[in-house]
């Protein structure tokens, strides 16, 4: 199913770990809209900006979810989130993304710079979106932990 003009559900919802347990990650009419409104408003923009843009993680089902250890409160299971990484010549410039975003004006609900930019995490709510800015790091204890950018 195409969601615009780069994007297909395909992609969204691919993961190899769901293959490999055999676990059906087909989103239901509600994930699908989320996703649906996640792509038109915010991941095709940026694309249309930068270029090609790699879902590294999309759309998970709870058992998908829990089979690789997500949160339980993961906007991934509602459809609002992806993960991306921006690749150029073979180089990885994730911190492009972040910084489409903050310079768009585009809403957006979570946007994380995972790990010092290994990948960013962003989100998109139907209605009362926060722009909320983290990073996420490892503790001493190798947890980890989120902080406000």
């Amino acid at each position: 199913m195409r969601l615009s003009k780069n994007f297909v559900l395909s992609e969204v919802i691919r993961s190899n770990t769901a293959k490999r347990l055999g676990i059906d990650n087909e989103p239901r009419k509600e994930h699908l809209e989320s996703i649906q409104r996640l792509i038109t408003n915010l991941i095709q923009p940026m694309r249309d900006e930068l270029g090609p843009i790699r879902i590294t993680s999309g759309y998970r089902n709870p058992n998908l979810n829990r089979a690789i250890g997500g949160s339980s409160k993961s906007q991934h299971c509602k459809g609002e989130a992806l993960d991306l990484q921006f690749w150029k010549e073979g180089q990885m410039f994730n911190k492009e993304i972040y910084d489409w975003v903050l310079e768009s004006g585009l809403s957006f609900d979570q946007m994380i710079n995972e790990f010092d930019f290994a990948w960013i995490h962003i989100s998109l709510k139907g209605k009362g979106n926060r722009k909320q800015v983290l990073e996420a790091y490892k503790d001493k204890d190798g947890d980890t932990k989120y902080r406000y950018a």
